[in-house]
């Protein structure tokens, strides 16, 4: 059994600190840990995977106050016109992002930094510790499930989502992927989103911060995560001056992938995973999440979004960078275009074990899929 107070003192000693400045975020820690305790089934490996990661949530928090307290002037810089890919997942966000990314004149948080937004020494100069121990992370999640190489490209070193950043605030949907808690997924659902946005915009002012004193000179985040889709309200209240794109792919070759994905992810902590169960809940997750983003796009028609399809992306890459370069306001060089294409040729989806699924191991049929995302459909394909 988890118990928060014990994880909450861990994390105190071991990030040295006495209490917390801000603990707004126990409420929902709270309804976390009872959801791992009374829905999860999760078995020993899942109750130390599941206390370790909220220890260390808890630890990055302390240690990140302890740094504002040292360096006041971290709360002084500003998150300007980010760009924000999102778009259901398996929709090629992933590649789209770190093609992207490859841009010096971006901003993009890589995977170890919204693992552990906090470095270990205040060293800006020299191999960053976070990078061997995200790594070595990386390598044993592939170990225990060795289908996800086939499913979603893992690189600690590589642009990656900001949802591990609002997994802090212990209101992000990052716990449902290593644990069946449906009933956490529906009361997450209904709260205010607003402390974890804050709490993001946080973060990302510490990295760039980070990243300033590393020499990047990027004048402009490019973010990811299609956990946006269910909250584009509290996306633009706090970014307010956002460049969205979000990628379209039709639900049919993209939900059974991402239970899969899902199942594969939540396996190794629990010995009786209801794998279609979990598929079916995720499903009707990312029903409810692109009919949010679509009503939210109907009654706000001047907030910028520019829609992109999968297979554009996948067939004439360049044609879609520019377009999302035209719509963001940004110049597009020959330096940054031919990064790009170096990149895509390193990283091509061949050279990947393929992802083998079927519809019916998680209780899909192509029909179903298509009579619950029918809104989404009609208006998109």
């Amino acid at each position: 059994m988890l118990d928060k107070q014990t994880l909450v003192n861990e994390a105190l000693v071991q990030a040295q600190r006495t209490t917390f400045l801000d603990a707004s975020f126990e409420p929902a820690l709270d309804r976390l840990v009872t959801a791992l305790n009374t829905e999860a089934s999760l078995n020993a490996v899942g109750v130390g995977f599941h206390g370790a990661r909220l220890r260390d949530l808890l630890t990055n928090r302390l240690r990140m106050e302890a740094w504002i307290e040292k360096h006041p002037e971290i709360l002084k810089e500003t998150i300007e016109r980010p760009i924000v890919v999102v778009g259901l997942p398996r929709t090629g966000t992933t590649m789209l992002h770190r093609t992207i990314a490859t841009d010096r004149s971006l901003l993009a948080p890589i995977w170890y930094e919204v693992r552990q937004p906090v470095p270990l020494a205040d060293d800006f100069q020299h191999e960053d510790e976070r990078i061997g121990i995200s790594e070595a992370e990386v390598t044993a999640m592939l170990e225990a499930a060795p289908e996800l190489a086939a499913i979603h490209p893992m690189d600690a070193r590589a642009p990656d989502e900001e949802i591990m950043l609002l997994e802090h605030s212990f209101m992000s949907t990052v716990p449902e992927c290593y644990a069946h808690i449906p009933e956490f997924g529906d009361w997450l659902y209904e709260q205010d989103q607003s402390a974890g946005y804050d709490y993001l915009y946080r973060c990302l002012q510490f990295l760039q911060w980070q990243k300033r004193r590393k020499g990047q000179t990027g004048t402009r985040w490019l973010l990811k995560t299609p956990h946006h889709l269910h909250y584009p309200q509290y996306l633009f209240q706090r970014f307010p001056d956002a460049a969205v794109v979000q990628t379209h792919r039709h639900p049919v070759d993209v939900i059974p992938s991402y239970g899969s994905m899902m199942a594969a992810l939540a396996q190794p902590f629990t010995d009786v995973l209801d794998a279609p169960g979990l598929a079916q809940d995720w499903a009707e997750k990312w029903a409810k999440g692109l009919a949010k983003t679509m009503n939210y796009r109907s009654a706000h028609p001047e907030v910028p979004y520019l829609d992109l399809y999968f297979m554009d992306t996948v067939t004439n890459p360049e044609m879609e960078i520019r377009k999302i370069y035209e719509f963001a306001g940004l110049e597009l060089t020959p330096e940054a275009l031919t990064e790009m294409a170096h990149w895509r040729a390193f990283n091509e989806r061949e050279s990947r074990p393929e992802h083998h699924y079927q519809l019916a191991d998680f209780g899909f049929d192509a029909e179903g899929i298509g009579d619950q995302f029918s809104q989404y459909i009609e208006a998109y394909f």
